[in-house]
């Protein structure tokens, strides 16, 4: 399907083909640009690497021979295998608002994507926030990628108008475009590792459309995924910025710190990862209709995709170890051999040992509930 360009949309949309060598002349002159091309690929000249860009001429083939080559290699050297589910259900000709719960700031989509490039599907439009584009080069990088920027922290007025766009601009994608897009179900990552879907996200998505919340939301063609790590590179980085928040309540995350996060979700070990993609959210919408106050709407679908991202999930033996720790309990001993358990607390331990100054007991205790919680999820739909 051809694209469809939108003036309105400028400030938010990701680059096209296009524009592709204009970006890589001024990304050429980003010092902190070549330095990052050293590090992400230590065996290779920045020269040549930047010569190689000059031969690229569409979006399609700067995610493959750069972006998804890259990726493959972090999820050969840092995880035990990825594996997929449902997406035989999905029609690779459609385009899906792929809504899920989020772990990991970089490879959650980036793993999405070649899944479903694997699959014959086309890349989806992906969603990050403005908080996370610390340095201008990195903009140009994500724009890239087929992202699309959602703008955060703006005055109650900006917000609504940034909200509309927003909500304007998936739909269009969606519908006109023919795009499938990949959003978080919240803000931010889930740091405790409870999946909740936030209905401020599901009323910005209702803006932009002119009918029903039924039929705005049937256009939109949800599917929701889950996304399951045996560890979390980042677990202990979490639970450290859960004892600065109870030690100071106006604590808050600097850019170094989402840096910081960034680069140990990619470098750190993960295990087996699994990714499972839902049915479309089409028919159980229906249940919406009898509802009469709209807030009630949107708690129902909040509680429609979470259903999927709970049931869905893959648990490992980590979390079955971690929810028989976190509640004192061996429910769930059949589960895992004694040589995961060691192995779990193994990696808990070191860890807990990267994280200076801290109250040993609350980050344990932390990082038992956020591994945890995913069991407590499925649990609800089973008792």
């Amino acid at each position: 399907m051809e694209e469809k360009n939108h003036p309105d949309f400028e400030s938010i949309r990701p680059y096209e083909d296009h524009e592709i060598q204009t970006v890589f002349n001024r990304l050429r002159n980003e010092a902190s640009f070549v330095r990052l091309i050293g590090y992400l690929y230590p065996d290779t000249n920045p020269q040549e690497f930047l010569d190689r860009l000059s031969h690229i001429t569409t979006i399609r083939q700067f995610q493959e021979e750069v972006i998804s080559a890259y990726v493959l290699k972090v999820l050969d050297r840092t995880t035990n295998g990825v594996s997929v589910e449902g997406l035989d259900k999905l029609n690779s000709d459609k385009a899906y608002l792929f809504i899920s719960n989020h772990r990991d700031i970089v490879l959650d989509p980036a793993i999405l994507n070649i899944l479903l490039y694997q699959n014959g599907s086309n890349t989806t439009e992906i969603a990050i926030g403005d908080n996370l584009l610390i340095y201008p080069w990195i903009t140009e990088l994500v724009k890239l990628n087929r992202t699309f920027i959602v703008k955060r922290n703006l005055p109650a007025k900006q917000m609504m108008e940034s909200s509309r766009l927003l909500s304007q601009y998936i739909r269009y994608t969606l519908t006109v475009n023919g795009h499938s897009i990949w959003i978080a179900q919240r803000e931010g990552r889930s740091k405790d590792g409870n999946d909740r879907t936030q209905v401020s996200l599901l009323k910005m998505l209702n803006i932009s459309g002119e009918r029903s919340v039924v039929e705005n939301f049937k256009e939109l063609n949800i599917v929701p995924v889950s996304i399951s790590y045996e560890f979390d590179p980042c677990d202990y980085l979490k639970a450290k910025e859960f004892q600065l928040k109870r030690d100071n309540p106006d604590y808050q995350k600097t850019k170094e710190d989402d840096l910081m996060h960034m680069s140990t979700g990619l470098r750190g070990r993960k295990g087996r990862v699994h990714f499972a993609f839902g049915t479309p959210l089409q028919t159980e919408l229906n249940v919406i209709d009898a509802l009469t106050v709209k807030n009630d709407q949107f708690s129902t679908l909040a509680e429609l995709i979470d259903r999927q991202v709970h049931q869905n999930y893959k648990l490992w033996p980590s979390n079955y170890i971690a929810w028989d720790i976190y509640n004192s309990s061996t429910e769930y001993a059949s589960c895992y051999t004694p040589e995961e358990k060691v192995q779990f607390l193994e990696y808990i331990e070191d860890h807990i040992n990267r994280i200076p100054d801290m109250d040993r007991d609350f980050i344990f205790s932390s990082l038992m509930e956020m591994y945890a919680n995913p069991v407590e999820n499925k649990r609800s739909y089973n008792n």
